[in-house]
């Protein structure tokens, strides 16, 4: 199952740094995120290519590090607003999450009060960038819906395009400081590998002048042994669950890492990456609607975020205890 696969090339890609890593050659490549989950190569001379600063604190140059590293770029600051464009069939579309309890679900989890608010969203705030620290706040503002504007298969850019026209027709304000997310149900594909290769991504785009930060994140229900961790789930909706936790995973990365070279590690893992499928301690057991948090009034398992403090690790709650898996 895929997320099997992303467990198996976490581990394979630790074991290769061992080697790797040990002194690295001044013209060595240098692997960066692309936002889908793993790190891609460069060369010295792309206009990616960082040398990563040591350092744990704001301004600091202290010559440690938590197992991440800064790249220099910006991260979002302050309470980040959260824009949903539910796309496709969200009132009687083909799975039973593809319908109005699944958009009910997620609106209360990311709104003011929700999971932004939470000890979970405040591990975010260890990270910061040259002038700002990232505050571990964030919260859904506005949505529309797109019924099918470009079909039922979209590729990355088409996911870019149904973002760029939400904002053209109004539909959604222009926010350099937010992130869309295009929710999409599921009869929706999206080709360039969800349910092969990812189950969600964040990328961003330049739209008259702004930078846009976008996130895509299909529904689960599309594809559950590769994107669902248990069918029976917390709040009996497996897509809007598991949704829930890809979002969760997205929200994190396009907060400490909107342009892709802000946060990640030597192979190029962004924050939620580290921890990618990894749950912590859970009530009740994993499969039979087991849960690790709880926001907006209800329980839900939601994937750990790596913490950029006391030498690093994933975590279910900022200072929390460190869990491998």
């Amino acid at each position: 199952m895929l997320r099997k696969v992303f467990i198996c090339a976490a581990l394979c890609a630790a074991l290769l740094s061992a080697n790797l890593f040990a002194q690295t050659a001044r013209d060595a490549s240098h692997l960066v995120p692309n936002g889908k989950g793993w790190g891609v190569e460069i060369m010295p001379g792309h206009p990616r290519w960082r040398i990563p600063e040591l350092g744990s604190a704001l301004g600091a140059g202290t010559g440690t590090t938590n197992g991440i590293y800064y790249h220099g770029g910006p991260v979002l600051p302050g309470t980040v607003n959260l824009y949903f464009i539910w796309y496709g069939n969200f009132e009687n579309g083909p799975a039973p999450s593809d319908d109005a309890t699944t958009v009910s679900l997620l609106t209360s989890l990311f709104s003011a009060g929700g999971l932004g608010s939470t000890p979970y969203a405040r591990i975010l705030s260890t990270y910061f960038d040259k002038a700002l620290p990232v505050s571990g706040h964030y919260a859904l503002v506005s949505s529309t819906t797109d019924g099918y504007s470009r079909g039922r298969q979209l590729d990355d850019a088409g996911v870019a395009a149904v973002v760029a026209s939400a904002i053209g027709r109004n539909r959604l304000p222009k926010d350099s400081s937010g992130v869309y997310y295009v929710l999409t149900s599921s009869d929706v594909a999206e080709t360039s590998g969800f349910c092969t290769k990812y189950c969600g991504w964040h990328s961003h785009f330049n739209l008259d002048g702004a930078d846009i930060r976008f996130a895509f994140i299909g529904n689960p229900d599309r594809c559950p042994q590769s994107c669902e961790e248990q069918l029976l789930s917390p709040n009996n909706d497996s897509g809007a669950d598991a949704m829930a936790s890809v979002m969760a995973h997205e929200t994190s990365e396009s907060i400490t890492d909107p342009d892709l070279n802000a946060w990640y590690d030597l192979n190029g893992n962004e924050v939620a990456d580290k921890c990618a499928w990894k749950w912590g301690p859970v009530n009740g057991i994993l499969g039979n609607g087991a849960w690790n948090l709880t926001a907006a009034g209800r329980d839900w398992l939601i994937q750990m975020v790596w913490e950029n403090s006391r030498g690093g690790g994933c975590d279910q709650a900022f200072g929390g205890k460190f869990y491998s898996q």
